[in-house]
C-alpha cells in the first residue's frame, strides 16, 4: 500500500500546486481580479472531470495491461510541455473576453499534465483494489484531499515567500517528472501483483459471489443493498444523478461563498483560501473512514446555518445590531459563512460516502463527483455572471440545499419533513427577498467578469452631502455630490488636502498631461484645466460606462479626457512615450491588489512615460497591507526620491494614504507636500519586489 499512497499523495500535492503556480502567473496579465481565480477554478473542475471519465473508461474497456500501457505512454508525452511557464503571447489585447482567453491558455499550456494528474487518484485507487481486493481503497481519496490542503496552505507560507514563481515552475516540472516515474513503477507493481495472484475457477466464483450475495441481503435491508457500500450491483441512474447532485452543490457552494466573502463582504486577498481549505477538509474527514461524519448531527447543523445564512444574506443589518462596530461584524459574517459552508459541505461529502459503491464501481463513483464538481463550478464561474445581474447565487445555491436535504430525509417521519419544507420555504424566500431589495435600493445595477457595480444615493434629506456612490461589492469606487454648486468638488480619497489632491494643485506649467491607472467615477478629472489632457487606463468596460452616463466629473472637466481599455500596464507598454507630468496609480482602493502594479518591472514602465521631474503618485490606502516599504524600495532600486503622504481629518480619522515617487526633490520641498509627509521606517533589507518575486504576508499589517 504505501507505494499506492505515495503516488497518490504526490499526485495530488503537485496537481493543486500547479493550480497556485499557473493561477499566479496570469494573474497580473488579467489585471488581478479576483474572477481570475474562479475562472481557473472552472477550468480545474472541468478537466478533473475528463481525467475521470479517462479513468472510468479505461477501467472498464482495457486490460490492466492495456491501461498501465497507455496512461505511461501518455506521462511520457506530457514531459515534453514542460517547463510550466504560459507565453507571453497569451496576454490580452484588451477587449476581448477574459474568461475565454484564460481557459484557452490554461488548455495549452497545462491541459495535458493537469489533466494526467487529475485521472491518477481514481485509476491508483482502482488499481489497488484489483491487487488487493480485501482491502478498501476509499482512506487514499482522503489521503489525496489531504494532499491538496497541504499544497494549498503551503504555498502562501512555505513556497511563495522564499521562491519566484519561475523557480517553482521549474520545480514543479523537475518533480513532476519524478512523478511520471514513481507512476510508471506503481503500474509495473500492480502489473507483477496480479500476475502473482492464483486464478479462481469460474464456478468459484460464481459460488463465491453468491454467498457475498446471500451475505449482503441478510444484513441490510433490501431498499439500500444498490447504495450500499458493501453492495456489488452497478448504481442506478437516480444513484448516479445524486452522487451528482451532492458533489455539485458542494462545488457551487464553494464559488458562492468564496465570491460573497471576497468581494461582497471584504476584498481581502488570500480570502478565497479559507473557503477552499474547508471544501478539501470535508472531503478528508468524510473518505477518511474514522466516521466524522454523524448524519443526524449534520442534519440538524445544517437546518440551523441553512437559515442563518439565508438571514444573514437578506437582514445583513439585523446582524449588525448584535455586532455593532464595523471590524466584529466583518468577523462575523465570515465565521458565519465559513461554518456554513463546512456544514454544508460536511452534509453533501457525508452524504456521498454514505452512498458509495463497492470498489469495483468506484471510477463511475469519481466520474460522477467529478461531473458533479464541474457542474457547479460551471454554474457560478461561467452562467450566474451572464444571467444574474448580481451575487445571487449563494441564495438561490442555500434553497437548492434545502430542497436536496428535503430529498435526502423523505422516508422520515412528518415532524422532520415539516422542519426540512420550513428551511426551504425560510431560505427560498429570503433569497426573493434580497434579489427584491438589492435591485430596489440601486439606482442602476451591472454584472460582468470584474464583478457587480452598483449605482446608490445617498444622504438624500441633506443637501450638502446628499451624492451618488459607485459600489464594487462592499467598496466604494468614488462618490459625487448631486447638488449643482457642489458637484464638481473632489471628495474622499480625492479631495484637495489628499496627496494626490496636492500633487494635482502644485502643477503649475499649462497643458499638463495626467495619465490615470483606474478610473472609478472619474473624479480626478475635476482637477483638470483648459488645455490639459487627463488619460484614463481602464480595464472594466462597465466603470467607464457608468462613469460617463451616471456621473458628471468627465463631462464637466475642463481637460481634454482621453480613456485607453484594457490592462494599465500592458497599454502602457504598447504605447509610445506619453509624457506625462503626473501618473496616477489608483488600482488599490478596496482592498484589492493587481501586485503586477508594484513591481520593479512596472516602475520601469512608468518611468518611461514621465517627464524628468514628473510624480508618480500611488493610492496605497488600504485596510489590511502597508505597501509603502515596498514602494520605498522601489524607489532606492531606481534612484527616486520618495514620500508618504497621509490625509487625516481633524480629529484623525484617517481619509487616504499616498506615496509619491519623483527624480524631482524640489517637489518634496514644497510646503504643502512637506507639511502631510510622514517618514517611512526604513527596512534595507526587504527583498524587492518583481514580476517573478512578490508575497502579500510581507505586508500585512
Amino acid at each position: 500500500m504505501p507505494l499506492y499512497a505515495l503516488t497518490i499523495f504526490i499526485s495530488a500535492f503537485l496537481l493543486f500546486l500547479l493550480q497556485l503556480i499557473t493561477a499566479k502567473q496570469i494573474l497580473p496579465w488579467f489585471g488581478g481580479s479576483a474572477a481570475v481565480w474562479t475562472t481557473c477554478l472552472v477550468f480545474f473542475q472541468s478537466v478533473l472531470l475528463f481525467g475521470y471519465a479517462y479513468s472510468d473508461w479505461s477501467v472498464r474497456h482495457f486490460t490492466p495491461k492495456r491501461q498501465a500501457i497507455i496512461h505511461v505512454v501518455l506521462l511520457a508525452l506530457s514531459l515534453a510541455l514542460l517547463p510550466i511557464m504560459p507565453d507571453a503571447s497569451w496576454k490580452p489585447g484588451g477587449a476581448e473576453d477574459p474568461a475565454w482567453r484564460i481557459l484557452a491558455l490554461l488548455t495549452v499550456t497545462i491541459g495535458l499534465p493537469y489533466f494526467l494528474l487529475s485521472t491518477t487518484t481514481p485509476l491508483i485507487q482502482a488499481w489497488f483494489a484489483r491487487t488487493y481486493p480485501r482491502r478498501s481503497p476509499y482512506r487514499l481519496f482522503a489521503l489525496s484531499n489531504l494532499a491538496s490542503l497541504l499544497a494549498l496552505l503551503g504555498y502562501p507560507l512555505a513556497i511563495e515567500p522564499w521562491f519566484t514563481t519561475t523557480v517553482q515552475a521549474q520545480t514543479w516540472s523537475v518533480i513532476y517528472a519524478a512523478f511520471v516515474i514513481l507512476c510508471g513503477a506503481t503500474a509495473w507493481h500492480g502489473l507483477r501483483a496480479m500476475s502473482a495472484i492464483p486464478a479462481i475457477p469460474a464456478s468459484a466464483q460464481k459460488t463465491e459471489k453468491g454467498k457475498q450475495n446471500t451475505k449482503g441481503r441478510k444484513q441490510q435491508p433490501q431498499s439500500s443493498v444498490l447504495s450500499s457500500p458493501s453492495s456489488d450491483a452497478p448504481p442506478t441512474p437516480g444513484t448516479l444523478l445524486l452522487w451528482v447532485a451532492l458533489a455539485a452543490m458542494a462545488s457551487f457552494l464553494l464559488l458562492a461563498v468564496s465570491n460573497y466573502l471576497a468581494q461582497d463582504i471584504a476584498s481581502i486577498p488570500l480570502l478565497w483560501v479559507l473557503p477552499l481549505s474547508i471544501y478539501l477538509l470535508t472531503f478528508i474527514l468524510c473518505f477518511d473512514g474514522r466516521g466524522w461524519y454523524r448524519r443526524n448531527l449534520f442534519l440538524g447543523l445544517l437546518t440551523v446555518f441553512l437559515c442563518a445564512m439565508a438571514w444573514g444574506l437578506a437582514y445583513p443589518y439585523a446582524f449588525q445590531r448584535i455586532f455593532p462596530t464595523g471590524t466584529m461584524f466583518l468577523m462575523f459574517q465570515i465565521g458565519l459563512f465559513s461554518a456554513g459552508l463546512f456544514i454544508a459541505c460536511m452534509f453533501c461529502h457525508g452524504e456521498l460516502n454514505r452512498l458509495r459503491p463497492a470498489p469495483r464501481h468506484l471510477t463511475r463513483f469519481y466520474l460522477m463527483v467529478a461531473a458533479g464538481g464541474a457542474a457547479g463550478a460551471l454554474l457560478v464561474g461561467v452562467i450566474a455572471p451572464l444571467v444574474l445581474p448580481a451575487f445571487y447565487e449563494l441564495g438561490i445555491g442555500l434553497a437548492l440545499l434545502a430542497a436536496l436535504g428535503l430529498y435526502q430525509v423523505r422516508e422520515r417521519k412528518l415532524a422532520i419533513l415539516s422542519i426540512g419544507a420550513g428551511v426551504l420555504l425560510f431560505t427560498g424566500g429570503s433569497a426573493l427577498y434580497q434579489i427584491t431589495t438589492f435591485t430596489e435600493q440601486a439606482l442602476l445595477t451591472t454584472r460582468n467578469f470584474y464583478g457587480v457595480l452598483r449605482v446608490l444615493e445617498v444622504y438624500k434629506d441633506d443637501p450638502d452631502h446628499y451624492r451618488r456612490v459607485l459600489a464594487h461589492g462592499a467598496v466604494m469606487h468614488g462618490d459625487q455630490l448631486v447638488d449643482e454648486r457642489l458637484r464638481r468638488t473632489p471628495t474622499g480619497y480625492y479631495r484637495n488636502a489628499s496627496g494626490i489632491g496636492r500633487t494635482l494643485r502644485a502643477i503649475h506649467q499649462p497643458n499638463a498631461r495626467v495619465g490615470l491607472i483606474g478610473m472609478g467615477v472619474g473624479t480626478l478629472a475635476a482637477y483638470g484645466r483648459p488645455g490639459d489632457a487627463y488619460r484614463f487606463y481602464e480595464i472594466n468596460p462597465a466603470v467607464i460606462q457608468i462613469a460617463n452616463r451616471e456621473f458628471t466629473y468627465l463631462k464637466d472637466s475642463a481637460a481634454n479626457i482621453e480613456t485607453v481599455l484594457g490592462d494599465a500596464r500592458l497599454s502602457l507598454e504598447r504605447e509610445p512615450d506619453q509624457q506625462f507630468d503626473v501618473l496616477v496609480v489608483d488600482a488599490f482602493s478596496g482592498d484589492a491588489i493587481p501586485l503586477h502594479l508594484l513591481t520593479r518591472e512596472a516602475l520601469a514602465i512608468y518611468l518611461k512615460h514621465i517627464k524628468p521631474h514628473g510624480v508618480i503618485a500611488f493610492n496605497i490606502t488600504n485596510n489590511f497591507f502597508d505597501f509603502s516599504p515596498v514602494l520605498q524600495r522601489l524607489a532606492i532600486a531606481a534612484n527616486l526620491k520618495a514620500a508618504y503622504v497621509a490625509d487625516r481629518k481633524k480629529d484623525g480619522t484617517n481619509v487616504s494614504n499616498w506615496m509619491l515617487l519623483t527624480r524631482d526633490q524640489e517637489f518634496f520641498d514644497l510646503p504643502q507636500i512637506q507639511a502631510v509627509t510622514v517618514p517611512i521606517q526604513s527596512q534595507p533589507d526587504r527583498r524587492l519586489w518583481t514580476d517573478d518575486f512578490n508575497n502579500l504576508l510581507q505586508v500585512l499589517k
